[in-house]
């Protein structure tokens, strides 16, 4: 009896670990979608997924979820480190975000996922004009968003409002028609958001500004950004906002035109300006002893020309 019991009990700790490895196996480091998948597929190239959220499950921690083809695939919420590439050429990943959703929800904690990293890559985030947020970030270590279009949210383009510490990169990206601020970092108290925009291009928030570091809202935090190579146009409130006493950004070789105003900059604040251009906006700073000049800008044809009034910034 003891015999046929110790069997039974290594036949079902073997049982255990070979359905483990079978669950850890059916997970790939790559994974496909196609417009003309199903989520039945084990999403491999040859029998691809039809949605992100289909495919997510499939793909191990620190994988990618590859487009094969153009489609849309779907809203998605991400609790793990992971790559969405569109593949640019291939295919171009669309995601319809209709009706108060949000397109893609980052909310990484798991103890076990070290790297806690999302990269989306060659994307086309359409709200439609009735979904909520483009990129909704409540918890990362790291996000990058590269060669996307985000168009038509009821809130925001990107919306960093993660509590803990962490950074944010958006590259070679469009942000346009969204109600409130096209790109925002809010951190939770006590963190630190590091923002770094380069070659994007924000545009026509009704209602808001297109890019807003803000570390007020939530004691002991605060926002160290960068803005370059880039272009705030036809914002009702601000191109570029900054307000609490963390909060810091330079903005460097960058066009600042037809907004309501061109920089706004709430004292305590900290913004450096160089290179770039504030045009044809109502005013062109408000707030001008917070912002700081290597004296390289370009301030004119505006409604009100406020011109820096910070300590300079030197040149070597």
């Amino acid at each position: 009896m003891n015999k046929f019991r110790f069997t039974i009990n290594a036949l079902a700790v073997v049982g255990f670990a070979l359905a483990f490895v079978s669950i850890a196996q059916a997970q790939a480091t790559r994974t496909w979608v196609s417009g003309v998948g199903d989520d039945a597929n084990p999403c491999s190239r040859t029998a691809p997924c039809k949605t992100f959220a289909g495919a997510i499950s499939k793909t191990a921690t620190d994988g990618e979820i590859s487009v094969l083809d153009p489609g849309g695939f779907g809203t998605l919420t991400i609790t793990k480190s992971i790559t969405i590439n569109g593949t640019h050429g291939a295919g171009f990943g669309s995601v319809l975000a209709a009706g108060g959703v949000n397109g893609f929800n980052i909310n990484i904690t798991a103890a076990g996922d070290v790297r806690k990293t999302v990269r989306l890559v060659s994307l086309n985030i359409n709200g439609a004009s009735s979904g909520l947020n483009g990129i909704s970030i409540t918890a990362a270590n790291r996000v990058s968003v590269e060669d996307t279009i985000i168009d038509g949210f009821t809130n925001r383009g990107i919306n960093d409002v993660r509590t803990g510490s962490g950074s944010l990169f958006v590259t070679d990206c469009t942000v346009r028609n969204t109600v409130q601020s096209a790109i925002v970092a809010i951190p939770g108290g006590g963190a630190t958001i590091t923002a770094v925009l380069d070659n994007v291009r924000v545009e026509a928030s009704t209602s808001n500004s297109g890019v807003a570091f803000d570390s007020s809202v939530n004691a002991g935090s605060a926002v160290k950004g960068t803005i370059r190579n880039s272009i705030l146009v036809g914002n009702s409130a601000s191109g570029a906002f900054a307000a609490g006493t963390g909060t810091e950004m330079t903005i460097e070789n960058c066009l600042l035109s037809h907004n309501g105003t061109g920089i706004t900059a709430i004292a305590p604040v900290i913004v450096r300006l160089s290179n770039s251009t504030i045009t044809n906006n109502t005013t062109s700073i408000t707030g001008q002893n917070q912002v700081s000049s290597t004296g390289t800008n370009t301030i004119t044809g505006n409604g009100a020309n406020n011109q820096p009034a910070g300590p300079p910034i030197g040149q070597t």
